[in-house]
């Protein structure tokens, strides 16, 4: 092997039962023969995927107010009330308002397996 690709250096971390025991099962479970091929596997072609917190809680808010209107449309039409065309299109401008960050987010997500 040339000098170059030659392993000779050592990286040692520390790690807690836990994080070893789950590096340990990820192992297993990619099938590959050796541990520190699989570190370097997920070193070069791993990801690492950061959302903003304010970004999920937003995306938590829009579909719990979609929910919570859905859910007076349909007790106001189970105790024989009238459902109006504001009502839906009120749900229909929350399901835009919650689709456009969810395509973004799928976006981001799909630009990781080019």
């Amino acid at each position: 092997m040339e000098n170059s690709k030659r392993r000779d250096l050592y990286l040692k971390i520390r790690v807690n039962q836990e994080e070893l025991d789950y590096i340990d099962r990820k192992f297993r479970e990619s099938g590959m023969k050796s541990r520190s091929d699989f570190v370097r596997a997920m070193i070069y072609q791993g990801y690492i995927v950061k959302f903003s917190e304010f970004e999920l809680k937003e995306l938590i808010r829009l579909a719990r107010n979609i929910s919570s209107n859905i859910n007076q449309i349909a007790v106001r039409a189970n105790s024989g009330g009238k459902i109006y065309d504001n009502d839906i299109a009120d749900i229909k401008k929350g399901v835009d308002q919650l689709w456009q960050p969810l395509r973004y987010f799928q976006s981001q997500l799909m630009s990781l397996h080019r």
